[in-house]
């Protein structure tokens, strides 16, 4: 029987035998035990024999569901992605909180499986839950004039900055002011060497609630100025249109 392809396999459309007995080992369950490995172990831990040991299979069990590890990394992406997600569309400007939603989303996704972001790179097969989260924020800008290429290029810019800062505090429940902490510690160490730096961390409003929501906004902050950056862009686009026009 012809190997299935990545793409057969994600998408569903990979022809396996129906006769016989039902086997003790299947797809999902590699999937699932593979994305536990790689959540608690990360990537490089991960193997096809590593994963039969875990499985209590030998490593040909697995070769039987699956072609090899590229389709496995592959499958594990898409499933970690789960489903197309549901974003928050409402107020008065939809396409906003529908953008800050799913940038949000994908932050959380990162934090909960950071190996995602090692794989999402490259050109390669992509499977519907994937494309989901793509079709999902095109949605939201569907109303607004911008062209094709000006929205997926939004979205590689909102998604540039969240991946960026998930790679920094990478690990679920690991926060920018941990990161900052770090750098404080360091910094005590170099005494006046970086006055800047040292202002800008040291800073405070004088309320501990105020500096603490201030040290875990980058996220945030970053997503707003790039919203900022595109609803200026349509404000001028808007203008001429809209605008009175010029005395006599």
């Amino acid at each position: 029987m012809a190997t299935s392809t990545v793409l057969e396999l994600l998408w569903g459309t990979d022809r396996r035998p129906t006769r016989g007995p039902k086997p003790t080992l299947s797809r999902a369950a590699i999937i699932a035990e593979a994305i536990a490995l790689a959540d608690t172990e990360g990537l490089a831990a991960l193997s096809m024999q590593r994963l039969a040991d875990r499985l209590g299979y030998t490593k040909m069990s697995l070769y039987r569901h699956l072609p090899g590890k590229a389709e496995l990394t592959a499958l594990m992406v898409e499933a970690a992605l789960e489903k197309q997600p549901a974003l928050d569309t409402s107020g008065p400007e939809p396409w906003r909180t529908g953008l800050r939603s799913w940038a949000l989303l994908t932050f959380q996704c990162y934090q909960r499986h950071p190996w995602v972001m090692e794989l999402l790179v490259g050109a390669r097969p992509t499977g519907p839950n994937e494309l989901g989260w793509t079709e999902a924020a095109l949605a939201a800008l569907a109303d607004i004039p911008l062209t094709g290429p000006e929205r997926l290029d939004t979205l590689v810019v909102l998604n540039g900055h969240v991946r960026s800062l998930a790679q920094q505090v990478v690990g679920p429940g690991t926060t920018e002011k941990d990161f900052t902490g770090a750098m404080a510690a360091a910094l005590e160490l170099a005494g006046d060497r970086f006055p800047h730096l040292i202002a800008a961390v040291s800073e405070s409003t004088g309320e501990p609630e105020a500096d603490a929501r201030q040290r875990d906004a980058a996220l945030g902050f970053g997503i707003e100025r790039i919203l900022d950056g595109v609803a200026a862009l349509l404000n001028g686009r808007e203008a001429p249109a809209n605008s009175a026009p010029p005395p006599p």
